[in-house]
């Protein structure tokens, strides 16, 4: 029987991969109580400015900036998710803790795959280099690949460098965008078009197939921050002020 979404992984497999995104999703959004809203510190200077330039209300901001904190988490989660789909094309596998993310069952090809183009400063892009050319000497049939899911073209080159006044360079060491990669693995040149264009239904099917109270986890930040308020009597923005600055000289104060 045909495959219903791709015909280079299975539709289980598929299935499974929006499962585990959907799942990260969830546990991105319950992950922001007020404590982990607070973990790294609130720029409340940056808020203040937020609210001003964008004349958004105190609560409009905090919601926004509580997106922003999931965003960031997802995007992290958006890499393994083309991990997992990559790991069920025939013939190759998924890194689990191995120091590669995918790579061939017989040794020819590993790769490290990057959700977008600009996700490394220097030091992270030599620590890959370096990385990648160990993969590349310890296997001599291996090409081994830096694949940038989001590149700013569509390509597959050698991958020549100068990272920290250093010049790098190996025969069987590549970048490759994620359209070009998609395409190697699967030997069909659209196969990351065919997954954007199945992924809608693919998630739809998912959606349906699942108990409807477990679609819905919210975060529960605003909510604690706006019991605290109720008893202070302070604003939004100087409650949070207070409970991440109050040390500072004069916050006491709010």
């Amino acid at each position: 029987m045909a495959n219903k979404y791709l015909d280079f992984v299975a539709d289980e497999h598929l299935l499974k991969c929006v499962e585990n995104l959907h799942n990260s999703y969830l546990k991105a959004k319950e992950n922001i109580s007020k404590k982990t809203f607070y973990k790294n510190k609130v720029d409340t200077i940056k808020l203040i400015f937020d609210s001003k330039f964008n004349n958004l209300d105190e609560e409009e901001i905090i919601e926004t900036e509580i997106l922003r904190q999931i965003d960031k988490s997802i995007n992290n989660s958006i890499g393994t998710f083309h991990e997992e789909v990559l790991g069920g094309i025939n013939g190759y596998e998924k890194g689990e803790l191995s120091g590669f993310d995918i790579k061939a069952e017989d040794d020819t090809l590993f790769a490290d795959i990057k959700n977008k183009h600009n996700t490394m400063n220097s030091s992270s892009s030599e620590s890959l280099f370096q990385k990648l050319a160990r993969y590349a000497d310890d296997y001599k049939l291996a090409k081994c690949y830096w694949v940038q899911i989001l590149a700013k073209k569509s390509f597959n080159e050698k991958w020549f460098a100068e990272i920290n006044g250093k010049e790098y360079s190996h025969s069987r060491v590549y970048k490759i965008s994620g359209d070009q990669f998609y395409s190697l693995l699967t030997g069909k040149e659209d196969s990351f078009f065919k997954l954007y264009k199945k992924l809608p239904i693919a998630i739809s099917d998912y959606l349906g197939s699942i108990k409807s109270e477990n679609k819905i986890q919210e975060n529960s930040a605003l909510t604690e921050i706006q019991e605290s308020i109720s008893e202070s009597q302070r604003s939004i923005f100087d409650q949070i002020t207070f409970e991440n600055y109050s040390y500072y000289l004069g916050f006491d104060r709010l």
